[in-house]
């Protein structure tokens, strides 16, 4: 996708331009009144024949990561416009402005601008050659090093996506799993194991929770758990757990038509998760993380669950169903129980599209986080400030834990009325056995049906996967 040859004479260069510094680059007074600088402003102009510039406007301020991530990926988006793959990209300004480690987010922005929905990452990525221009001739392997992490990212980001994409149909429990391992096997690193589960297996185990969801369907459920050993034997190890609906009905608490159209997609919080796995394998990270992914089905059935029911657990816990629809948390139950039992981690974080209740409160932009430890949240945060994304941490205490306690089981599956993306991640906790925990409710980011940023097209944004990334990568 990225040549280290800076000398490539390309017909296009991508040129990124402060606001009013058009007399810098010479652009006569006429088009310095179209054009300038301001902030996603472009102009295409032939500097001569075979030789056309295409200006992107920064703006006045130091750019933040998400901005940097959007320049990026707009450029490139304007050129796309025209079937133009094969551009120059002079650096220089971003360089300048915000130091060379800037460039691993511009390669992670101009992955982003290379997606198309419904055609596989890899090819809208190969199909980009990038020539970069700016760099001193002493930093150009250090340039390199950047760009190609950032690119690994932004690999990582479009798997999410385009799984999250991808029609139910074509995309059912066990496929998901399949594909997941397919993709993290091609890799090669001999740091990275992936066992896939089968119905008759996580019966075995006693996955009761992840069960009484997926045997509502035809299409078995399955667990997925991938460990990556980057760190050595004696580094800590960091458990994630993605919920894995790739269709969800409600079950009996059935969906309103209007809802109907998202469901394929309540399975982003297990690709945000196997994103990051990839990516982090790409770059060879040195961390010992470990990842338990359940996928199913939440259908409709004679042996559906219904309102009232009292199951169980992996955990040995029981679990009152009062509302089927709230079936991401029942299965994470039993994949937090898991990670913290047979996987060791030292810390557990679960990521799901949980709530329409997130939506609400934070809208498409934000994503609701909780967590019992402030430490961990404060790594979280670090890496978030890496990645751009934006999280809003949510309060609770004993008020809302009293929410969800039940009169017949451990435990009930929803709250009251109010508060509920702060009881659905505090049952989640209610499964994680007091090691430190972080929930993330990414239910209101994982799609954009108008995109908020110019790296995001209709459809999944791949919410996360470089949150994830950067937690994964924090020492």
């Amino acid at each position: 996708m990225v040549t280290k040859n800076s000398k490539k004479q390309s017909g296009f260069q991508i040129k990124f331009v402060r606001e009013h510094d058009g007399r810098v680059e010479k652009l006569s007074a006429n088009l310095q009144r179209i054009f300038q600088g301001k902030y996603l402003q472009h102009l295409i102009l032939e500097k001569e024949p075979g030789k056309t510039m295409v200006y992107v406007g920064i703006g006045s301020k130091k750019l933040t990561p998400n901005e940097l991530l959007e320049v990026s990926a707009y450029g490139v988006s304007v050129l796309k416009e025209y079937q133009i793959h094969e551009f120059i990209l002079d650096v220089k300004t971003l360089v300048d402005m915000l130091g060379i480690s800037c460039l691993e987010q511009v390669a992670h922005g101009i992955c982003l601008g290379c997606f198309e929905k419904y055609k596989p990452y890899q090819e809208c990525v190969e199909s980009c050659r990038v020539y970069l221009k700016g760099i001193k001739d002493q930093e150009q392997q250090e340039a390199w090093n950047y760009m190609e992490r950032g690119f690994h990212i932004g690999e990582g980001v479009l798997f999410a996506r385009e799984m999250v994409n991808c029609p139910a149909n074509q995309l059912r429990p066990m496929d998901m799993g399949l594909r997941i391992k397919k993709e993290l096997d091609s890799l090669e690193n001999d740091a990275l194991e992936v066992r896939i589960f089968t119905h008759e297996q996580i019966r075995e185990l006693g996955m009761q929770a992840l069960c009484g969801i997926g045997e509502s369907s035809i299409n078995p459920p399955c667990f997925v758990e991938i460990c990556y050993n980057g760190g050595g034997e004696k580094k800590e190890r960091l458990g994630l757990a993605g919920k894995g609906v790739t269709i969800d009905t409600g079950g009996y608490c059935l969906k309103p038509a209007g809802s109907m159209a998202g469901i394929k997609g309540d399975m982003a919080g297990a690709a945000a998760v196997a994103g990051a796995i990839y990516a982090m394998a790409k770059n060879k990270v040195k961390r010992n993380v470990s990842a338990f992914l359940p996928m199913c089905e939440n259908r409709i059935s004679s042996g559906s669950l219904l309102p009232g029911d009292v199951i169980g657990s992996y955990s040995g816990k029981t679990i009152e169903v009062m509302n089927t629809d709230a079936e991401g948390r029942l299965i994470l139950a039993d994949a937090v129980s898991y990670g913290v039992r047979e996987g060791k981690v030292d810390a557990i974080l679960d990521i799901a599209t949980l709530t329409g209740a997130v939506v609400n409160m934070l809208g498409f932009s934000i994503a609701g986080v909780l967590s019992d430890s402030d430490k961990f949240y404060e790594k979280f945060s670090r890496a978030y400030e890496k990645s751009g994304e934006q999280y809003h941490r949510l309060p609770f205490g004993p008020e809302h834990e009293k929410m969800i306690r039940s009169q017949v089981a451990d435990v009930k599956n929803i709250g009251e009325s109010c508060c509920g993306t702060i009881t659905a991640g505090l049952f989640i906790r209610t499964f994680a056995e007091g090691i430190p925990w972080l929930h993330v409710d990414i239910a209101g980011t994982a799609w954009v049906d108008t995109p908020v940023w110019s790296y995001q097209k209709q459809g999944a944004t791949g919410a996360a996967v470089s949150t994830l990334y950067y937690l994964c990568e924090e020492k």
